[in-house]
């Protein structure tokens, strides 16, 4: 049965009947999947096939036995969440969610794709968020019949653990879709930034150049990736260093990042270093794949 509409400029939280639909169940699907249901959504975490959907799922439980664990949230809470959790395979279910939250690829083709379906598969009054850490908004939404009913909503990995969302309205955003928009990651218990629809927005943009230029150093031997990887986290007070987060974030999307951003601004900041694009073609990707600058257990790298 499909859920009723929630009214533009409604609070999120009014309604246990609202479903959050998750388009993409990698690492940023599954993580986001896993806050909405600590929240209180029921949830659906969609992707292309069952494996790759429950992959995802097997994920979202991890982050959430990780936070048990650690004693950030309780083990009923833990299981409450999982139980809000459920999979599926394409759109065929948009129907019954009144938010939408997109974490396909960072591939500005696949999500106007994605966004385009979701257009057709969704009830007209669904909130529809993407989940981009770097591609314009207005450019992602620009071939819809209703391009104002989409809005950026830019979530950090990990995501239960990052107190963070990044709000981008796209140039034909509506000032309602912003504000549902906002309540909703409010009621995550994330402090939400605006950023105007700028290639890479506020952050993206700043941590393109940190991790480029750390590859730049490793590159041209300035200093081994422990070294430097230790400068940022002791020198700075960043919790983790440029390659260890570029082998979690995944080479293969630091890369296509860079890529958008040279060709928003073609300024010699976000020119990719080689190294980074030998890597890739590799295919060590990072923790995803098991390798990248560092190497990583099978079931950490692959999961």
């Amino acid at each position: 049965m499909t859920a009723d509409p929630i009214p533009p400029g409604s609070d999120p939280r009014a309604s246990v009947r609202q479903r959050v639909f998750v388009v993409g169940a990698g690492i940023m699907g599954s993580g986001v999947a896993a806050q909405c249901a600590l929240a209180g959504y029921p949830v659906t975490l969609e992707d292309i096939s069952e494996e790759l959907a429950r992959r995802g799922l097997a994920n979202a439980t991890r982050a959430l036995e990780h936070a048990a664990q650690k004693g950030t949230i309780g083990a009923g809470e833990k299981e409450a969440a999982l139980a809000r959790i459920d999979v599926a395979i394409g759109l065929r279910r948009a129907d019954a969610a009144q938010i939408v939250v997109e974490a396909a690829p960072e591939d500005l083709r696949l999500k106007r794709e994605v966004f385009r379906d979701l257009e057709d598969a969704t009830h007209p009054a669904a909130l529809l968020a993407s989940n981009t850490s770097s591609l314009p908004i207005t450019s992602i939404a620009e071939n819809l019949r209703d391009p104002g009913r989409v809005v950026g909503l830019h979530f950090f990995n990990p995501v239960l653990q990052m107190g963070l969302i990044e709000l981008i309205p796209g140039h034909r955003t509506r000032p309602e879709i912003v504000e549902r928009a906002r309540a909703f990651g409010a009621s995550l218990g994330k402090t939400i930034v605006t950023s105007r629809d700028t290639p890479g927005f506020v952050t993206t943009r700043a941590l393109a150049v940190l991790l480029n230029e750390a590859v730049w150093m490793l590159y041209e031997g300035v200093a081994t990736k422990e070294d430097i990887d230790t400068a940022y986290r002791l020198g700075f007070h960043h919790p983790m260093g440029p390659f260890e987060l570029a082998d979690l974030v995944g080479l293969d999307t630091a890369l296509a990042i860079l890529d958008v951003l040279w060709e928003g601004f073609h300024d010699p900041r976000y020119r990719a270093c080689p190294l980074l694009r030998t890597m890739v073609a590799a295919k060590q990707l990072g923790r995803k794949t098991g390798e990248g600058f560092y190497i990583y257990p099978s079931r950490e790298g692959r999961a």
